[in-house]
């Protein structure tokens, strides 16, 4: 694959994920973990089905060979699928998909101290610059509006897991394939918040959105990242991915009219433009 066709396709996965914030701002009855549940549900069979026609009997014996480390990501991206989907329904679509791009942040300060990994000073002035936008978004929504914080903290929980899963399977040694632990992720997160679900009250035109996302937006496009793994460094893809907010904050302005305040505005900007300094420093480095 050549890079322009891998910066392509990175393009249009950070397009399907994007459109979790606006599709669930259609949604009818479901809410909080019955969301979660539909979703985490329709990507365990859609990666189901995906394995039982590209490995048939062997899926299993591709599950055990990634063992603990496998296991740990899996739990670490059913963290990261509920505290997602719980997130939108607590806040706007602007403060989680904001809070979430911190986890490149939150991963390079836990590399240092699980892997040893030195933090460059520019990461550090990053993660300094982006506590600072992040603390501007929310003064004012902890005294007006709770709920907003609540949400906030409850969308933080997507960096950090993902920090953790990066950081455990770079410490393992081990080449493990992230799609296993996709599927069984999904698999956990349905299970766990089913009984915290219950009675179920999505209408069917809940479940087809729903289903629809765990199809487009985190099946196909996290299958996609997976492999396009392999041909960007990743310095460039979280640079790339860093378009999930930019798409995401613009589809649910334009589809539900959710504009987000100026406190976002201001200190999402400083957040983003923090990001994107850094990664584009970092990949610079890399190319170099």
């Amino acid at each position: 694959m050549t890079h322009g066709r891998a910066v392509a396709g990175m393009l249009l996965v950070t397009l399907m994920w994007s459109i979790a914030g606006v599709v669930t701002r259609q949604l009818e009855s479901a809410r909080s973990f019955e969301v979660t549940f539909w979703r985490s549900l329709a990507t365990f069979v859609c990666l189901g089905g995906y394995y039982a026609w590209a490995h048939g009997r062997s899926t299993l014996a591709l599950l055990r060979a990634g063992g603990r480390p496998l296991w740990i990501s899996s739990v670490m991206w059913a963290v990261m699928f509920t505290c997602f989907m719980v997130a939108l329904t607590l806040t706007t679509v602007a403060n989680v998909l904001i809070t979430m791009a911190l986890a490149p942040l939150i991963t390079a300060v836990l590399a240092r101290f699980t892997l040893g990994h030195p933090v460059a000073r520019r990461t550090w002035a990053a993660i300094v610059l982006a506590g600072l936008g992040i603390a501007y978004m929310y003064g004012q929504g902890v005294s007006s509006e709770p709920q907003h914080v609540i949400g906030t903290l409850v969308a933080l929980g997507v960096p950090i897991a993902s920090a953790i899963n990066w950081n455990t399977l770079q410490r393992s040694g081990t080449s493990v394939d992230l799609v296993p632990a996709l599927l069984l992720g999904s698999l956990i997160s349905a299970i766990v918040t089913l009984p915290l679900s219950l009675p179920l009250q999505a209408s069917v035109h809940d479940v087809a959105l729903l289903g629809l996302l765990g199809l487009v937006q985190l099946a196909i496009p996290c299958v996609l990242a997976v492999r396009l793994a392999r041909h960007l460094p990743a310095p460039e893809m979280s640079l790339l991915a860093l378009l999930e907010i930019v798409f995401g904050i613009a589809w649910a302005w334009l589809g539900t009219s959710e504009q987000p305040s100026m406190a976002v505005m201001v200190g999402g900007s400083l957040v983003l433009g923090t990001l994107f300094v850094n990664a584009w420093v970092g990949l610079r480095e890399a190319r170099a």
